[in-house]
């Protein structure tokens, strides 16, 4: 029965760890294959531990978000004030031009034409204020779309998406299976 509880909270932490907004208790249950009362518990316990560490577990009635411990602040701050310096990699570029040309679009309509996770990239595109949140997509889980900034065209030194290159057909073959569902 212990192994049992461990494989809950460990799959309750790894859903926080990739959710990109609050999870509900019961959006827990269904997943995890529990019950809410089961999850409510395990996230007692996950609450609890995160106190000692750098991490804690916010809820708005029965929602729960993974965030870094107020305390540890500044040194969140500093880490994402050196990342906002850093030169986008080849996959950040890769993923940015997938969502510029194919906006708005989901996460996992990039990771679909990229073939690989882009969470990571995602995020980084967002805090450098590159990418932003434009609506949801009206599918199942109502998945976020994302679309490029203001930021993002006075970077490049545009007024509108219009003024970019055109695509080639070559490219525009390689990022149409994004909507084939």
């Amino acid at each position: 029965m212990k192994d049992n509880k461990i494989n809950i909270k460990n799959a309750i932490e790894a859903i926080l760890f990739v959710a990109e907004k609050s999870v509900n208790i019961k959006e827990f249950a269904q997943i995890v294959g529990v019950s809410s009362q089961d999850i409510q518990k395990e996230i007692g316990l996950l609450s609890e531990e995160y106190k000692k560490r750098g991490l804690r577990l916010i809820n708005k009635g029965s929602s729960y978000q993974l965030i870094s411990a107020p305390e540890e602040g500044p040194y969140v701050a500093r880490y994402l004030n050196q990342e906002l310096k850093k030169e986008l990699g080849q996959a950040a570029l890769e993923a940015l031009a997938i969502i510029t040309y194919k906006q708005p679009i989901t996460r996992v309509e990039v990771e679909k034409v990229r073939g690989v996770n882009c969470d990571a990239i995602m995020r980084t595109l967002q805090i450098k204020g590159l990418i932003e949140e434009v609506s949801r997509k009206d599918a199942p889980g109502r998945p976020i779309l994302y679309g490029t900034t203001f930021e993002f065209l006075q970077y490049l030194g545009v007024e509108n998406i219009d003024e970019l290159p055109s695509l080639t057909d070559e490219e525009k073959e390689r990022i149409k299976p994004t909507f084939t569902f």
